[in-house]
């Protein structure tokens, strides 16, 4: 465990536990990209490499002036895929490369880890409520932005196993507004100190942990549910 300020955020070594922290928790609410399925950034090197961009170029990109870019704005839904597409394109060259956004698009849907969904099932069974923010666009199939109808019905399986799902691009909001975290909280009528949060992102874990949440970041999925069985006292990586 490593602290941000004053609050908890997990990271992979599973002998760290809270005592009594199990008695307390009453949801576990879930990131999508990167906890539920691979990593988009995965698909973002393999664009880079294919097309001879620096490594972590889209994440480069993104990373400039990360509240106000194309990239959030298309998650809020204040422009449309089309303006997306040209709009990145703008950002990139400005970091001297040509990069359309809708080839970013192309490659955003990650595949399903399974046992993350074998984990929302032994997480149901235990009582758990389930709660899902993703930050994502319109204009794909779906909220998981599946490429494939077949993708998108495997995806609307795995969502029908939350309680209740806030879209970035619905809600108008994005991580790591503090307010998205909020709307959860009330949906599930939980308080944030009842909650896990999990998200492959540290950006997005500092809000939830500074409300109260336990937060953990997610490297890889077996370290995921190793952190999140510790602190729920139950096994979920079996």
């Amino acid at each position: 465990m490593v602290l941000s300020g004053a609050f908890p955020i997990f990271f992979h070594d599973s002998s760290q536990t809270i005592a009594g922290t199990s008695a307390l928790i009453e949801a576990v609410i879930f990131d999508f990209g990167g906890v539920i399925t691979s990593s988009p950034f995965e698909a973002f090197n393999r664009l880079e490499e294919d097309r001879g961009l620096p490594l972590n170029f889209v994440r480069t990109v993104n990373a400039n002036n990360p509240d106000g870019n194309a990239w959030a704005r298309l998650e809020r839904s204040e422009i449309d895929p089309a303006a997306f597409d040209a709009l990145f394109a703008e950002e990139a060259a400005v970091l001297g490369h040509e990069l359309r956004g809708s080839e970013v698009l192309r490659v955003l849907a990650g595949n399903i880890r399974e046992e993350m969904v074998v984990a929302l099932d032994r997480l149901a069974g235990a009582g758990y409520r389930l709660g899902c923010i993703t930050n994502n666009v319109r204009g794909a199939r779906g909220p998981g932005m599946a490429r494939s109808e077949e993708g998108a019905n495997r995806f609307a399986t795995v969502f029908a196993r939350f309680e209740h799902v806030i879209e970035s691009s619905t809600a108008g909001v994005r991580k790591p507004d503090p307010r998205i975290y909020r709307m959860m909280c009330e949906a599930l009528g939980v308080a944030p100190s009842a909650c896990v949060y999990l998200d492959d992102l540290g950006v997005n874990c500092k809000p939830a942990a500074a409300m109260g949440m336990h937060a953990i970041k997610v490297l890889s999925a077996r370290q995921a549910l190793d952190d999140l069985g510790a602190v729920l006292g139950i096994d979920l990586a079996g």
